[in-house]
């Protein structure tokens, strides 16, 4: 039975312009794929940003929907374009056009998972490829696109909260940081993705949650802040990062302790955010 591309949990009302998407939390690793790769489940599972679809999950309590990948990362990335294809990964490919992305092994179909360690033993088709493509990428991003129409439809804008965690390990490395590393990075990519306003508003709860918030460093934001991102049309997309430190152990890719407190602490933070572009509505929507 093949896995479906996506989870969508709906609102029983949509009441906001906001949308939360997971697009790196899918957890559902194909046996073929398990059978053609070199690295065992923990490996794969670096990769993810694991229970960040747990962690979001309160979104349609309060009138958002919520986009979950159904996919993993290593399979298939949602924040690449379909032509970040990696030459070294894929059979038929050229070199030319590639991106600091594709080169570092991190194309739509990623070489390598965290630490820079090789996914396959050899290369794949493209067919198989492109068969991944039509079957999780296309129908991913297609609801992902009916979603912040319906908002724009409803409420005049959409308003994406692109929800990722990051490896404790990518802010240590953080060069010229002084103090407490960042818990959260806020990614707007330096303003072109979202209104400065918004992403005010939204750095502003999570400092009152009590938590440590940079913008755009080290994560500015990828495909698809680049994509939906149109402020100049009132679609905005800003990407949160979390620091998986505070919510899981990394090594076994469990939840820790601190997951409960801080998932409570979310849903304080999803309550208001889903506030954010509602003030000016004469009607919520029906």
């Amino acid at each position: 039975m093949q896995s479906p591309p996506f989870t969508l949990a709906m609102p029983a009302t949509r009441t906001t312009p906001v949308v939360f998407a997971s697009p790196h939390s899918g957890r559902e690793y194909p046996r073929e794929f398990r059978r053609a790769t070199r690295l065992g489940n923990m490996a794969l599972r670096s990769s993810e940003d694991a229970f960040i679809d747990l962690l979001f999950e309160a979104a349609p309590r309060f009138g958002a929907p919520l986009l979950s990948a159904g996919m993993p990362r290593a399979y298939l990335d949602l924040n690449r374009g379909t032509d970040e294809l990696d030459p070294a990964l894929i059979q038929g490919i050229g070199a030319g056009g590639l991106n600091p992305r594709i080169s570092s092994g991190l194309g739509v179909i990623p070489r390598v998972v965290s630490g820079g360690r090789q996914i396959y033993r050899g290369k794949i088709s493209q067919d198989e490829a492109q068969l991944r493509i039509d079957r999780f990428w296309h129908p991913y991003h297609n609801q992902l696109q009916g979603l912040l129409q319906e908002s724009d439809q409803l409420f005049g804008q959409a308003i994406l909260i692109d929800c990722h965690s990051m490896p404790r390990e990518a802010i240590q490395g953080l060069s010229g940081q002084r103090g407490p590393l960042p818990e959260v990075v806020l990614g707007d990519r330096f303003g072109a993705a979202a209104r400065g306003d918004i992403v005010d508003q939204i750095e502003a709860l999570f400092k009152d949650a009590g938590l440590r918030v940079v913008r755009n460093k080290p994560f500015a934001g990828a495909y698809i802040a680049q994509r939906y991102g149109r402020p100049s049309r009132n679609q905005h997309v800003v990407q949160i990062e979390i620091d998986r430190a505070l919510y899981m152990d990394e090594a076994k890719v469990l939840p820790n302790k601190n997951f409960t407190h801080l998932k409570s602490l979310l849903d304080g933070i999803i309550a208001k955010i889903t506030d954010i572009g509602c003030e000016d509505l004469p009607l919520a929507a029906e």
